[in-house]
């Protein structure tokens, strides 16, 4: 596990679990949307692509993302390992609305110093709406970029609930990163 991919819908906790997976393998982990969003009104790094394209160049790292479309197919075909957090609507709902509530109430700054606004929750940008609407084409998404040929191995590590990422987490720490515990893996 060098070049590390943690995928799953928008508010699934890759963020966390890169952040995590990062400290534990001594890998750099980069944040998409921090690299994506560079200014107020969500505006788009013009050097988003330099940037990314940079990064999957070097031998080690972790994002947190499975792409924005201009970066996808890149980072994709320069994983060779994948983190899929394959979580129910069930799971994932509670934690989005959480994290944007508390975003929008308290006006924190994220990506770009941009802040989530009441407004925008009628957006179906808005990440409450997107994973909701979004949660079955980005599962179905994922699944056939997991099962695709491709010319890099691609080890595909996959949990259906929060309690199996922390196990296998937890698993790395103990046994060291080339020895997972296999809880939930599936390789490609």
């Amino acid at each position: 596990m060098r070049r590390i991919l943690v995928v799953g819908i928008t508010g699934a906790g890759k963020s966390t679990l890169a952040r995590a997976l990062a400290a534990r393998l001594d890998v750099p982990w980069y944040e998409m949307d921090a690299l994506h969003f560079s200014g107020p009104g969500w505006a788009v790094s013009a050097d988003f692509g330099r940037a990314v394209a940079a990064i999957v160049e070097e031998e080690r790292w972790i994002f947190d993302s499975y792409g924005s479309p201009e970066v996808r197919d890149l980072v994709w075909e320069r994983a060779d390992t994948v983190v899929w957090l394959d979580y129910p609507r069930r799971v994932v709902m509670p934690r989005v609305l959480r994290r944007s509530l508390l975003r929008t109430v308290t006006r924190r700054r994220i990506f770009g110093g941009n802040r989530e606004r009441a407004v925008e929750w009628l957006s179906r940008d808005h990440p409450v709406l997107s994973s909701w609407y979004g949660h079955a084409a980005r599962r179905t998404e994922i699944g056939r970029r997991t099962g695709a040929p491709r010319d890099v191995p691609l080890r595909v590590v996959r949990f259906d609930s929060p309690r199996d990422a922390r196990r296998w987490l937890r698993g790395l720490a103990r046994k060291g990163a080339g020895s997972p515990s296999g809880v939930a893996d599936d390789t490609a």
